[in-house]
């Protein structure tokens, strides 16, 4: 199960290894590594955003280096290791003559790329998605219980990536149904789910949440024919650059000649038209089509060796990608090449600038966790994401880090605000506002809903329920209670605090659950269709307790 290499080859990958250490090195993290590398700051099964794999490889990575390329270290291997997969799954007798053209074509790759030395959850993702794919090819040849076993153990792998992993499975599947008779195709599914029962495990001790936001809960908006259906074209476009037109005409021409090839091509098929369907309701990220550019990548590799007007063109446009692409990465180092900021320029400088101003107290950021995670990686001082009704919940809103400023004097930095005490430039010049606070006290994890056997109606009385969970006891001076009116994507749209009788009184113990009588206020704008129940603590903006709940037409 060797991958040999041509001597040529073994250069250029050695060269693209050598650019890609240099660049993780000499580049400032983007706002979505930062966020990673705080994952990675308490290693677990899962997180709130994605699963492990992307902490894993950060975890590791900084335990050798502490720096940006620490951060990017197991990437930068991860990314040549999935252009050697690329070059064996390419088992076309000619392509030791056509090293170059090859070479080309891989490297002309947008996010194979990007992905190359970012620590993102694709850079897993693409890598595992090759490996999957030449452990399948084996698989098939030689069936057997070694290869069952490591077949199994990639399918882990790939799904501890990204959630997206499940649709590479699938359509592999798909692709061969007779893989159900298979005995040891069962035992690589069997493996497979023992690999992954911490991942479940997670889930569950914490009520699904990552599914039940990403399927449920995540705020949408009105289809939009150009940001829906013809930006999923644009993404498809984005993926391949200058090459897409013979890109596609080849995915769409390409014929199989065996049952690996037929996975290849149900894979890239399958996962377009999935996402195709999925753009009537959302908009699609063009990295949630990266995956296909695996066997996009082989496929088109396999017809170029035969093709030599395919060659011709894959060799220009190739070449005219790799050139913008070099012009893009020199562009993440040094930032007059770009038109305007990018994430990866200025960051180590509005840090500073934050620190001074805090004067060494820990930050609360409202709503910002890129900013709480950027600030933490370079000041590595204490700072959270304080995220309230007016976002989303992330990572900062399940974990312990509420926990490192309880009590403490904070500066606090709303997000949006136009004046404020004292002020900081960010990382793209916007000045942001904020003030220091003594004895900062938040209770986000407060949990919260209205009992009803049926849809809710304004102005029914309901009966609201709160659960404590914090090892110590709340006053009930300290909250307030209302209701989110959200529409029909969920997102909000007004807040209406609610009566409780006696509010200055007693005491919500820990551990235990507040339920009092309360009727739905009237909202002021017409027609909400989800209701959610809030509760602000301290006089900080409402926070995110409840789920949303369905109102009757």
């Amino acid at each position: 199960m060797r991958i040999s290499l041509p001597r040529p080859l073994t250069v250029l990958l050695g060269g693209l290894l050598l650019i890609n250490l240099l660049q993780a090195f000499s580049t400032e993290l983007i706002f979505d590594e930062a966020y990673y590398w705080y994952y990675a700051q308490n290693p677990a099964w899962g997180y709130f955003d994605h699963p492990p794999m992307v902490a894993w490889m950060i975890a590791l990575g900084t335990l050798l280096v502490d720096n940006e390329l620490g951060v990017r270290l197991i990437s930068c291997f991860m990314g040549v290791g999935t252009f050697l997969l690329l070059w064996s799954l390419s088992g076309h007798p000619k392509k030791s003559s056509h090293i170059r053209e090859f070479f080309v074509w891989v490297l002309s790759i947008t996010l194979l790329q990007a992905y190359g030395f970012l620590s993102l959850p694709d850079t897993p993702l693409l890598f595992f998605t090759a490996l999957f794919l030449w452990l399948y090819r084996r698989f098939l040849s030689h069936p057997g219980l070694g290869i069952a076993v490591l077949l199994g153990i990639s399918m882990a792998a790939l799904m501890y990536s990204k959630y997206h992993a499940a649709l590479v499975i699938l359509f592999v599947l798909l692709s061969n149904l007779s893989l159900l008779k298979n005995r040891y195709a069962w035992l690589a599914l069997v493996v497979s789910l023992l690999c992954y029962l911490p991942h479940l495990n997670w889930l569950y001790q914490n009520d699904f949440i990552s599914v039940r936001f990403h399927l449920f809960e995540r705020p949408n908006q009105p289809y939009d024919f150009a940001k829906f259906s013809l930006g999923f074209f644009l993404n498809m476009v984005a993926l391949f650059g200058l090459t897409f037109p013979w890109v596609y005409r080849t995915l769409f021409r390409f014929q199989p000649r065996d049952t690996f090839e037929k996975a290849l091509k149900y894979l890239a098929l399958g996962v377009l038209l999935f996402f195709f369907l999925s753009s009537f309701q959302r908009r699609i990220q063009t990295q949630w089509l990266v995956v296909i550019c695996i066997p996009i990548a082989v496929m088109v590799g396999r017809s170029l060796m035969e093709e030599p007007g395919l060659r011709k063109w894959i060799w220009r446009m190739g070449l005219a990608n790799i050139l913008v692409l070099v012009w893009l990465r020199a562009g993440l180092v040094y930032e007059p090449l770009f038109p305007g900021t990018f994430e990866s320029h200025g960051n180590k400088v509005w840090v500073a600038n934050l620190q001074e101003v805090a004067e060494g107290n820990p930050v609360v950021f409202e709503n910002s966790y890129r900013l709480a995670s950027m600030y933490g990686y370079y000041s590595r001082e204490p700072s959270i994401a304080l995220n309230n009704a007016y976002y989303r919940k992330n990572q900062f809103s399940i974990d312990q880090s509420e926990a490192l400023v309880q009590g403490k004097k904070v500066f606090y930095s709303p997000k949006g605000r136009k004046k404020g005490d004292h002020s900081y430039l960010d990382h793209d010049g916007t000045r942001r506002y904020g003030f220091f606070m003594e004895n900062f006290e938040s209770f986000r994890k407060l949990e919260a809903g209205i009992s009803s056997d049926t849809g809710l109606s304004p102005e029914g009385v309901y009966q609201m329920w709160v659960y404590n969970p914090y090892d110590m006891d709340i006053p009930l001076s300290k909250l307030r209670f209302g209701v989110a009116y959200l529409d029909a994507y969920k997102r909000l749209g007004e807040i209406q605090p609610v009566q409780r009788h006696n509010p200055e009184e007693g005491m919500l113990s820990s551990g235990d659950t507040l339920r009092f009588e309360f009727r739905m206020p009237t909202p002021a704008k017409p027609s909400p269709v989800y209701a959610r129940a809030v509760i602000s603590e301290n006089q900080l903006l409402w926070g995110l307790n409840g789920l949303a709940q369905p109102i009757d037409p």
